[in-house]
């Protein structure tokens, strides 16, 4: 029994002492496989930090596993094709450059790096984009403004969109409908080329030029505008009249400029005038005269009277209405005179005669002379030989100019060339005719002018020539009947 408790206390402090050694063994063990453990998870963190993961490309360049710098030098040594596509289309073939890096883009590199970086090492794909920072002259201008005039010379065989407007039509505000076209938006194009990112080719999505749809702002002002404008009136005024001219009445068709200036493309302007013209022009017209007895008769416009220049008037008002303005008085006439003006325009009284003429009666062989209204000189004439077709010439006319002396020189029925001194002389007719003094003449009476008569002259005696020839004016009318 002693034996067997010996054995196993024996037994007990073997035991204990393999236990110990056992124990010092694994402490060493695990020491050293720690410490294995740190050393490979420090040098693949280390390697991590230092080194892009799988799967990674800056501006298309695979950069895996390199570093920082030897990612730099191989960007440095990659090449740009420069080629650029719209879509899948191949539009500009550039020349083939180098990448545009330098040791100044290495901190930019380095960032990639530290942001990219994971404890563990990543197999997920990564595509990063810096710019140079020194700016690739190339792709900045020349390659930019070869894609601009590609662009711009492929638009010439597409087909435009077509932008709604607002116009006049007959009178009435309409919207044509705007409608898509093939053209490609080139400014839009060239922005996204100027944010691309730095790789070999250029992908740029198409973007095409968008039709302006009526419902766009744009539209809806020209609308309004056009509205506005038809609701516009012109007051024209001819001499004391005034004439309302709506454009709503007168514009029938008209557009807009991308100003906003009203074009007016048609019109009933010209109309319009010409019945203003038939309406108010005494050019040509019978004037209703009432002489000196108070008799009222019609009488031919001859040398008198004006007209409007309907030509030059619808172009002024076409112009008034463009233009925005309100009113507008006529201020191209024409007529008889020399120069083909017109005369009378300023005058409205007494059926656009005035109260300033001079009468001529050839059935009396007597001449009136009225200034203002009143009788100022009167005296016996003699006119025009009747019996040789030289009668003085009916008609309202104007005194053309004064002369004191005057060489009366011409030619008449049997004195094919004659020359006279008069002392004063005031023609009424282009042809010649007018008012003079006739010293030569011995026959007054009243039938002297249908045998005896002048070459188409009013003779008035020498002693009264004065007065009459003081009491006209240059322009006054003339009325012969």
């Amino acid at each position: 029994m002693a034996n067997t408790a010996k054995q196993r206390m024996e037994q007990t402090t073997l035991s204990r002492k393999q236990q110990v050694k056992w124990y010092k063994n694994w402490k060493y063990i695990s020491l050293i496989t720690i410490s294995l453990i740190i050393l490979v998870i420090g040098s693949m963190s280390y390697y991590q930090y230092t080194h892009f993961n799988e799967n990674k490309t800056i501006n298309g360049i695979e950069v895996s596993g390199l570093s920082a710098n030897k990612a730099l030098t191989k960007l440095q040594s990659s090449k740009l094709k420069n080629e650029i596509y719209i879509g899948e289309e191949l539009v500009v073939t550039g020349k083939e450059t180098q990448m545009g890096f330098t040791d100044a883009d290495l901190p930019e590199i380095k960032k990639l790096l530290k942001n990219q970086w994971t404890f563990f090492p990543s197999f997920d794909s990564k595509e990063y984009s810096i710019m140079p920072s020194i700016e690739d002259d190339y792709r900045s201008n020349e390659l930019k403004s070869e894609l601009e005039q590609k662009l711009i010379s492929l638009n010439l065989d597409l087909k435009a969109p077509i932008d709604a407007t607002a116009r006049i039509e007959d009178g009435k505000v309409v919207i044509s409908e705007g409608s898509p076209g093939e053209q490609f938006d080139v400014n839009q194009l060239i922005k996204e080329y100027e944010t691309h990112e730095y790789v070999s080719d250029i992908h740029l999505d198409p973007i095409y030029r968008e039709p302006v749809m009526k419902d766009d702002e744009v539209v809806l002002n020209q609308e309004k505008q056009l509205q506005e404008f038809l609701q516009h009136t012109v007051e024209y005024k001819v001499q004391d009249e005034v004439f309302p001219l709506k454009a709503s009445d007168l514009i029938t068709k008209a557009s807009l400029t991308e100003d906003l200036e009203i074009v007016i493309e048609a019109d009933k302007i010209e109309k319009k005038m010409t019945e203003i013209n038939h309406d108010k022009s005494t050019l040509g017209k019978d004037f209703t005269f009432k002489t000196h007895s108070g008799k009222s008769i019609q009488v031919k416009g001859k040398g008198y009277g004006w007209a409007l220049d309907v030509e030059k008037e619808t172009a002024q008002i076409l112009a008034a209405f463009e233009k925005g303005e309100k009113s507008l008085a006529a201020s191209n006439i024409y007529g008889n005179g020399w120069s083909g003006e017109g005369y009378g325009y300023d005058t409205t009284s007494n059926n656009g005669i005035g109260n300033t003429y001079a009468e001529v009666s050839i059935k009396e062989q007597r001449i009136w002379i009225y200034r203002d209204g009143k009788l100022v000189v009167s005296t016996d004439v003699v006119t025009g030989k009747h019996s040789t077709g030289e009668d003085t010439s009916p008609g309202v006319w104007y005194i053309l100019y004064k002369r004191t002396p005057y060489t009366l020189t011409g030619s008449a029925v049997g004195n094919p060339n004659y020359s006279i001194d008069v002392d004063y002389w005031a023609p009424f007719t282009n042809s010649g005719q007018g008012f003079h003094d006739a010293s030569w003449r011995t026959n007054w009476s009243k039938n002297a002018y249908l045998t005896q008569g002048s070459g188409g002259c009013v003779n008035v005696p020498p002693n009264v020539m004065k007065s009459i020839y003081d009491n006209l004016r240059t322009y006054d009318p003339v009325i012969v009947y």
